[in-house]
């Protein structure tokens, strides 16, 4: 009863705001409720093993990369995005799993997993749509640039390179804000599970920098990517 408020309340706020369409809440909870009561079915029976685990996160992955590539709304050329993506999560789960700080078990690595791909994710989309509409709008100046010797990779990223650091900015935000402002979930589930502030501040502390690396690769992967035209509107 107390969802149904939630969402009913936040869809008022739309109406009266005109923020969008009404039902834009409304669809986002229903989504949010059959997604996470089929993840939970489904985890009961894949963290049992860890060859399911990772087919898990990798499904995860696949859906951050069809995500990513719709909010960049460009075209077939987004699908590149996989390689920001997996950039991200390269250069941060194989670290974290070796070292053993996190077990290489199904129930420690689809967690971990799915927070790293879910920033990483979130730094790509915003990364790859700012970047694109940047160059829409401020397509004479990279002309301005070709026309004085920069080549058509140098150009566009002389024009877009600030747009990254708006894209890792909510991740920078979080990490230095937190404990101040946030408490975010991996601290809280720790806490609230084993009732330790020091292993639920340990593990938010991992999960934290293990983000700032996988956004900061993530993002520098689709300016490139966006610079050299291989990601591009149609």
């Amino acid at each position: 009863m107390l969802c149904l408020v939630l969402v009913t309340a936040a869809a008022g706020v739309y109406w009266i705001a005109e923020l969008g369409p009404v039902a834009t809440a409304p669809r986002a909870a229903a989504r949010a409720v059959i997604q996470l009561t089929v993840l939970a079915s489904v985890l009961v029976a894949a963290l049992a093993h860890l060859w399911s685990s990772v087919l898990v996160l990798t499904l995860m992955f696949v859906a951050a990369v069809l995500t990513s590539a719709r909010r960049a709304q460009a075209g077939r050329s987004a699908l590149w995005l996989t390689l920001s993506l997996g950039a991200g999560m390269t250069a941060t789960l194989p670290a974290i799993l070796v070292s053993g700080v996190v077990p290489l078990t199904g129930v420690a690595l689809v967690p971990i997993g799915g927070i790293i791909v879910g920033g990483t994710m979130t730094a790509t989309s915003l990364s790859a749509r700012r970047a694109l509409d940047t160059l829409a709008e401020r397509a004479g100046e990279v002309e301005a640039a070709m026309s004085l010797g920069f080549t058509d990779r140098d150009a566009r990223l002389e024009i877009i390179r600030t747009t990254a650091t708006d894209a890792l900015l909510p991740g920078v935000d979080q990490t230095r804000t937190v404990g101040l402002v946030t408490l975010p979930g991996a601290f809280v589930g720790v806490l609230v599970a084993s009732g330790s502030a020091v292993q639920a501040a340990a593990v938010q502390v991992l999960v934290l920098l293990a983000l700032l690396l996988a956004q900061s690769c993530a993002v520098a992967t689709t300016i490139e990517l966006v610079a050299r035209g291989r990601v591009r509107r149609p």
